[in-house]
């Protein structure tokens, strides 16, 4: 690591912390040649693929923009905050696993979805209504037959109302 100070190259860890609930490493160095001490903060770099949108615009991965369309689709459904943030960090997880550089806007579509059938069924159709851009009633029907009959984990839902447990 470069001094801030006299900008030389070579510096020596003298003392290494957990910081920030363990997500960084604090360490304080000592540079070398003028013998002043700094500290520096380490975090992992995690990088999530890019995002192409159906008109092929690229833009980064926004973590924002997924929980604010999971909450809208979930707006007064009965799912409590910690089922969300566990569906968020399992959609985050599963780009990240994929080693793509790149993801389409329609398969982190199918993954929210995916996400929602699990949590509520409501929100799901409400969020693939939007996302598939139904045209008549017809397809909502559809898609509430096929909510009624199977989920994504093979069970028989009778009603398509109840929420179907995480895996």
């Amino acid at each position: 690591m470069r001094c801030p100070f006299c900008a030389a190259q070579d510096t020596r860890v003298f003392d290494s912390r957990l910081a920030n609930e363990g997500d960084q490493v604090r360490r304080r160095r000592e540079c070398i040649t003028c013998k002043e001490r700094f500290t520096t903060h380490e975090v992992a770099e995690l990088i999530l693929p890019r995002i192409v949108k159906r008109d092929g615009v690229r833009e980064p991965f926004e973590e924002k923009k997924l929980r604010s369309g999971m909450l809208r689709a979930l707006e007064k459904r009965p799912v409590g905050s910690d089922d969300i943030e566990a569906s968020i960090n399992r959609i985050k997880q599963d780009l990240r696993a994929s080693g793509e550089r790149e993801i389409s806007a329609q398969e982190l579509g199918e993954k929210v979805m995916k996400e929602l059938s699990l949590l509520d069924h409501v929100a799901f159709v409400r969020f693939a209504s939007v996302y598939r851009s139904f045209q008549d009633v017809s397809e909502f029907t559809d898609m509430i037959k096929n909510l009624q009959t199977t989920t994504t984990d093979g069970t028989i839902v009778t009603t398509g109302t109840e929420p179907v447990p995480p895996k």
